[in-house]
């Protein structure tokens, strides 16, 4: 037969579980902060912008190729059409737009990863977070870029509501533009000398 256990055994036992509870806790915010640290914010000085959504900029005194998350700009030498059927450079207003935003900078973006090109993938803003212009939801809300994932959605909708940018007529994707406008592999292979 079991017996009542004191209440001094009582009180040891939540002690003991209390602790547990506790240091699993703390170990617990430990992991979290140790996995989700920010990604690296870089101050960079804008340099050239390729088109809508790729700028170079100068860090650590070389050239870095940017690319901005979460968007798709039309490229540069890409067109799109008016309500009245005409054609429109749109690819070099977006490339316009960015250039606008980014200024003579400084730019603050923080690092993603790189991209198969070996370009650098970040989210590029006018100044520090959560102050400036997030360069991506301004370029959306403006209409000069698609939204690719679900960051930029709600900018997306007020520009395609608002018919700016390539939503004031009818465009095609910027990445079906490129898959249908590919360059031949000569032109990405440097010259023989």
């Amino acid at each position: 037969m079991l017996r009542p256990r004191s209440p001094l055994a009582r009180l040891r036992w939540r002690r003991r579980m209390r602790a547990l509870l506790a240091l699993l806790l703390i170990a617990a915010l430990a992991t979290i902060a140790w996995v989700w640290q920010p990604a690296p914010v870089h101050v960079v000085q804008p340099v050239h912008v390729i088109d809508g959504d790729s700028l170079t900029v100068r860090q650590d005194g070389g050239p870095v190729t940017i690319r901005l998350t979460g968007i798709d700009a039309p490229e540069y030498r890409q067109d799109c059409a008016r309500r009245d059927a005409g054609r429109w450079p749109c690819g070099r207003d977006a490339r316009a737009a960015l250039e606008k935003l980014a200024g003579r900078g400084p730019l603050h973006c923080e690092v993603a990863a790189k991209d198969r090109y070996d370009r650098t993938l970040a989210a590029c803003r006018t100044q520090p977070f959560p102050d400036g212009i997030d360069l991506g939801a301004e370029l959306v809300r403006l209409g000069w870029a698609v939204a690719t994932s679900d960051t930029y959605l709600l900018e997306k909708a007020e520009a395609q509501a608002q018919r700016r940018g390539i939503w004031q007529g009818s465009f095609v994707r910027p990445a079906d533009w490129r898959a249908a406008h590919e360059r031949p592999a000569t032109a990405l292979t440097a010259p023989d000398v």
